[in-house]
Protein backbone atom coordinates (compact mmCIF):
# COMPACT_ATOMS: atom_id res chain seq x y z
CA UNK A 1 0.00 0.00 0.00
CA UNK A 2 3.10 2.20 1.04
CA UNK A 3 4.54 1.90 -2.32
CA UNK A 4 1.18 2.56 -4.49
CA UNK A 5 0.54 6.01 -2.15
CA UNK A 6 4.51 6.70 -3.12
CA UNK A 7 4.30 6.36 -6.76
CA UNK A 8 0.44 7.68 -6.85
CA UNK A 9 2.45 11.30 -5.19
CA UNK A 10 5.20 11.97 -7.25
CA UNK A 11 3.33 13.28 -10.74
CA UNK A 12 0.53 14.83 -11.01
CA UNK A 13 -1.36 11.71 -12.99
CA UNK A 14 -0.45 8.30 -12.30
CA UNK A 15 -2.30 5.47 -14.09
CA UNK A 16 -1.51 2.01 -13.20
CA UNK A 17 -2.00 -0.64 -16.59
CA UNK A 18 -1.86 -3.34 -17.47
CA UNK A 19 -0.56 -3.70 -21.31
CA UNK A 20 -2.82 -5.81 -22.90
CA UNK A 21 -5.67 -4.30 -21.15
CA UNK A 22 -7.82 -2.46 -23.88
CA UNK A 23 -9.74 0.43 -21.83
CA UNK A 24 -6.19 1.07 -19.78
CA UNK A 25 -5.26 2.59 -23.08
CA UNK A 26 -8.32 3.74 -23.73
CA UNK A 27 -7.84 6.21 -20.69
CA UNK A 28 -4.18 6.83 -21.05
CA UNK A 29 -5.13 7.75 -24.93
CA UNK A 30 -7.77 10.18 -23.62
CA UNK A 31 -5.71 11.66 -20.85
CA UNK A 32 -2.29 11.96 -23.43
CA UNK A 33 -4.73 13.51 -25.79
CA UNK A 34 -5.98 16.41 -23.83
CA UNK A 35 -1.50 16.79 -23.16
CA UNK A 36 -1.24 15.41 -19.57
CA UNK A 37 1.57 12.95 -19.36
CA UNK A 38 1.35 10.67 -16.83
CA UNK A 39 3.28 8.59 -15.32
CA UNK A 40 2.30 4.98 -16.66
CA UNK A 41 2.67 2.00 -14.68
CA UNK A 42 2.25 -1.33 -16.31
CA UNK A 43 2.04 -3.84 -13.71
CA UNK A 44 2.68 -7.20 -15.99
CA UNK A 45 5.71 -5.38 -17.22
CA UNK A 46 6.85 -4.64 -13.56
CA UNK A 47 8.82 -7.26 -10.95
CA UNK A 48 6.56 -6.25 -8.20
CA UNK A 49 3.36 -5.82 -10.15
CA UNK A 50 1.38 -8.17 -8.03
CA UNK A 51 1.85 -6.54 -4.98
CA UNK A 52 0.81 -3.60 -6.59
CA UNK A 53 -2.06 -4.86 -7.58
CA UNK A 54 -3.08 -6.61 -4.12
CA UNK A 55 -2.58 -3.25 -2.92
CA UNK A 56 -4.59 -1.84 -5.56
CA UNK A 57 -7.21 -4.23 -4.37
CA UNK A 58 -7.36 -3.21 -0.55
CA UNK A 59 -7.62 0.00 -2.31
CA UNK A 60 -11.43 -0.96 -3.12
CA UNK A 61 -10.38 -1.29 -6.93
CA UNK A 62 -12.29 -4.19 -8.90
CA UNK A 63 -10.91 -4.31 -11.64
CA UNK A 64 -7.58 -3.32 -10.06
CA UNK A 65 -6.41 -1.48 -13.72
CA UNK A 66 -6.53 0.87 -15.18
CA UNK A 67 -6.24 2.78 -11.44
CA UNK A 68 -6.14 6.58 -12.06
CA UNK A 69 -4.43 9.05 -9.55
CA UNK A 70 -4.98 12.45 -9.95
CA UNK A 71 -3.02 14.89 -7.77
CA UNK A 72 -1.79 11.55 -5.30
CA UNK A 73 -5.81 11.17 -5.30
CA UNK A 74 -7.29 7.74 -6.32
CA UNK A 75 -9.96 9.21 -8.91
CA UNK A 76 -10.82 5.50 -9.70
CA UNK A 77 -11.06 3.10 -13.18
CA UNK A 78 -12.13 3.93 -16.57
CA UNK A 79 -15.82 4.92 -15.36
CA UNK A 80 -14.90 7.28 -12.81
CA UNK A 81 -13.03 8.69 -15.29
CA UNK A 82 -14.80 9.11 -18.16
CA UNK A 83 -17.66 10.65 -15.59
CA UNK A 84 -15.44 13.45 -14.83
CA UNK A 85 -14.64 14.14 -18.52
CA UNK A 86 -18.46 13.91 -19.23
CA UNK A 87 -19.61 16.17 -16.82
CA UNK A 88 -16.79 18.71 -17.37
CA UNK A 89 -15.20 18.61 -14.15
CA UNK A 90 -11.97 16.54 -15.20
CA UNK A 91 -9.78 19.18 -17.00
CA UNK A 92 -10.48 21.57 -14.15
CA UNK A 93 -9.50 18.06 -11.97
CA UNK A 94 -6.40 18.31 -14.39
CA UNK A 95 -5.21 21.74 -13.91
CA UNK A 96 -5.26 22.01 -9.92
CA UNK A 97 -3.35 19.23 -9.87
CA UNK A 98 -0.91 20.89 -12.16
CA UNK A 99 -0.96 18.01 -14.92
CA UNK A 100 -1.89 21.03 -17.45
CA UNK A 101 -1.11 24.51 -17.84
CA UNK A 102 -3.55 25.55 -20.51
Amino acid sequence: MERVTKLASERPVVIFSKSSCCISHSIKTLLCDFGVNPAVYELDDMARGKEIEQALARLGRNPTVPSVFIGGELVGGASEVMSLHLNGSLIPKLKRAGALWV
